[in-house]
């Protein structure tokens, strides 16, 4: 079975960094394109970033262009998303997701774009 566990979520203040980590078991992790999703109260679950399976491509929305970096170590099976310059509009729980294959960029603009989901980890940005 798929298995997928964030961490490393917290409370930061604005300007502030975090570093999350998603942890994978039961797949070949190579084999995988992984996404990093949030959902904000009383919002839909955004993809925020994906990256291939060798880590040859990367994708982020544009409310994270900039500050947000995803990467992956493969003989780890783990991926990893660096945020900074935090802001109070980036507080959610944030999900990692992983789909089986090439990367498609258009999957992770659609909410349910990702097969397998993994719990999440609850980031909140204090102002």
């Amino acid at each position: 079975d798929v298995q997928l566990q964030a961490s490393g979520g917290g409370l930061v203040q604005v300007g502030g960094s975090l570093r999350l980590s998603c942890a994978a078991s039961g797949f070949i992790f190579d084999d995988y394109a992984i996404a990093w999703y949030r959902q904000a109260p009383g919002k839909e679950r955004e993809g925020v970033s994906c990256i291939g399976s060798s880590g040859e491509k990367t994708y982020y929305a544009d409310s994270v262009k900039g500050r947000f970096t995803v990467s992956r170590d493969n003989p780890k099976n783990t991926l990893y998303l660096q945020m900074t310059r935090l802001k109070p509009e980036d507080t959610a729980v944030y999900y990692c997701a992983a789909n089986y294959g090439r990367l498609i960029l258009s999957a992770v603009r659609i909410s349910s774009g990702y097969a397998n989901w993994g719990q999440g980890t609850q980031v909140t940005v204090s102002s």
